[in-house]
């Protein structure tokens, strides 16, 4: 008697046993006959790619065969032997240096950070900043110096007088623009880069890290050889209050430091992390 769907049956046909054995339904496993298998994953095989997604060989979501917990909310953890990269190369080379970071940030910077920001470090700029100034102040001792003395010598009090007053206006000039040296600030954090500046008027520009997508930074003969540099950063083509930042110091160790923190931000945090645990194991000690 033939099925109502197939051919009819006919026991002296020498491919029936193929055709009945390619029509066999496959077996189908369940989630507790392969370890390494959760109820979600009874569709293929389990590939070390599905660490960190699905389920896990402890059946708990989230978890791979390396029992690694994925959190969205939380950064990756990163190994010892990950880490092992920053210290030295294979060929037991010191890696490229890095500014080291700062613990806290000066009062001066302090107030334009909000709490969740967390502060990687404050430049002032190179002093080669100072060079007019410096000049104008040189040449004004220098000048008006030999004029004081020489009118001083042709009895016109006034003249003299006048010239000393000058000078004290020169120089005031200078020690202004010297505060504002001071004052002056590049900062990093883990959002955004910023440049604090004025004394009178302060003048905060930022930019968010996330908006920057190209960064430079050009030195001359002489600021390869004074080691400063000036920093140009670009946002998608459109106008921001900070673009280009002149006469910064070590310019190639900071753009390591910015570079890091835009595409490596869970390696600073556990850099950090193993920095002040050796720190508070070194204090117990």
């Amino acid at each position: 008697m033939g099925s109502p769907s197939g051919p009819p049956y006919d026991p002296d046909d020498p491919d029936r046993e193929r055709r009945e054995r390619d029509t066999e339904p496959i077996p189908r496993y369940r989630p507790d006959d392969e370890p390494g298998r959760g109820p979600d994953m009874t569709d293929g095989p389990f590939l070390s790619d599905d660490v960190g997604y699905g389920v896990g060989p402890g059946g708990y979501p989230g978890e791979g065969r390396a029992g690694r917990t994925w959190d969205p909310e939380q950064p990756p953890v990163i190994s010892e032997e990950e880490l092992a990269g920053l210290r030295a190369d294979a060929q037991g080379m010191a890696p490229r240096r890095v500014l080291p970071l700062e613990d806290e940030p000066s009062s001066l910077v302090a107030r334009y950070l909000f709490p969740t920001e967390r502060y990687r470090g404050e430049w002032k700029r190179h002093w080669i900043h100072l060079t007019t100034p410096i000049l104008v102040g040189v040449a004004a001792t220098f000048v008006l110096g030999y004029l004081s003395g020489f009118l001083a010598g042709q009895d016109v009090g006034a003249l003299t007088t006048v010239a000393v007053l000058l000078w004290f206006a020169v120089m005031g000039w200078v020690a202004w623009r010297v505060a504002d040296w001071w004052y002056d600030r590049f900062i990093l954090t883990n959002k955004r880069v910023m440049v604090v500046s004025g004394i009178i008027t302060r003048r905060v520009a930022m930019m968010p890290l996330t908006r920057v997508t190209d960064m430079k930074y050009e030195q001359s003969p002489t600021g390869r050889a004074l080691n400063y540099g000036t920093f140009v950063l670009e946002s998608a083509g459109q106008e921001q209050a900070l673009r280009e930042i002149k006469n910064l110091p070590n310019p190639n160790e900071l753009y390591l430091r910015v570079v890091e923190e835009m595409y490596e931000p869970q390696a600073v945090e556990a850099r950090l992390g193993k920095e002040a645990d050796e720190a508070k194991a070194d204090d117990g000690a």
